[in-house]
């Protein structure tokens, strides 16, 4: 069973989430794997600390020139929608000669572009955009595997990175559960895609309530069931309620906004593992997952 965790912005709790229903999960003696795709700000690995057993380059294939084959077309910039080549033609009158300019960067590794030159003078070469790390946290007698993704620094795209973690699914594991980048974008796409199920985290926030309607949107078209966690619950939590009544969104739990988790967190420490009666919480939040799944 996959469960995904995201939301519409970031800094609603997502990570806090998905760490402590995965240590309820294992402490209760489940299965479980941490799949950390937010991989320009990977955190999950702060909490759980994972021993980390492998770590694997993620690269994706771009164009190389072969000069000496080139005749300076163009059919491949041409091609590129991304502008990633840009050919200089030849002016043997003034001296100029030809080049294509490569700009990584935008380039998508389609390899299109190698298919549309007929004189077979572009070549693919591997690029490295980030690294998937993987290993095994051990916590309180519990056992997760943890994967996570690090983007590489002034890399635009992290889509790549975050397939490769999502490899790391595994019918090993009874419960996977995905930590989503924040947003609606593509990355966001790519985690949540082919979940059982997804929790959108929010907070009862104007931003968070803006961003929450972005999220359910963006899961209706994907038609994976979700429902939602309120986190840093109090004051507000009625505009949250109001537009959840409306939708017919199931509020599974509200996680206050209290000083002690707050402290805790911002030590690295789940607070499942330090406040009472939170293992026994988060493991009905699982169930409840469970009860919308047997609904559909």
């Amino acid at each position: 069973m996959i469960i995904s965790v995201a939301s519409g912005k970031g800094g609603t709790g997502k990570t806090t989430v998905a760490v402590n229903l995965a240590l309820s999960l294992s402490l209760a003696g489940k299965s479980v794997a941490l799949l950390d795709c937010d991989v320009e700000e990977p955190n999950a690995a702060l909490f759980l600390k994972p021993e980390i057993t492998e770590a694997e380059k993620v690269c994706i294939k771009t164009p190389k020139i072969l000069k000496e084959r080139c005749d300076f077309c163009g059919v491949c910039s041409k091609f590129c929608e991304f502008n990633a080549l840009f050919v200089v033609r030849p002016v043997p009158e003034r001296n100029v000669e030809g080049d294509v300019l490569v700009f990584p960067q935008l380039c998508h590794g389609c390899g299109g572009c190698a298919l549309a030159c007929e004189r077979n003078a572009i070549i693919e070469e591997d690029r490295p955009v980030g690294i998937v790390k993987k290993g095994f946290a051990h916590v309180d007698g519990g056992e997760i595997f943890v994967a996570y993704g690090e983007l590489n620094v002034g890399e635009p795209m992290p889509v790549p990175v975050v397939k490769a973690v999502r490899k790391a699914i595994s019918i090993q594991h009874v419960v996977t559960i995905v930590d989503a980048p924040p947003g609606t974008s593509c990355p966001v796409i790519f985690s949540v895609y082919g979940s059982d199920f997804c929790i959108l985290v929010t907070e009862p926030t104007p931003f968070g309530l803006y961003d929450l309607k972005l999220a359910v949107e963006t899961l209706k078209k994907l038609k994976t069931p979700f429902a939602v966690v309120l986190n840093k619950s109090g004051e507000g939590d009625e505009m949250i309620q109001e537009f959840c009544t409306q939708e017919g969104i199931k509020i599974l739990m509200k996680i206050p906004l209290a000083t002690e988790i707050a402290k805790l967190y911002s030590k690295g420490i789940p607070f499942v593992l330090m406040l009472e009666n939170w293992k026994e919480r988060f493991w009905k939040l699982y169930e409840r997952v469970l009860s919308c799944l047997s609904d559909k």
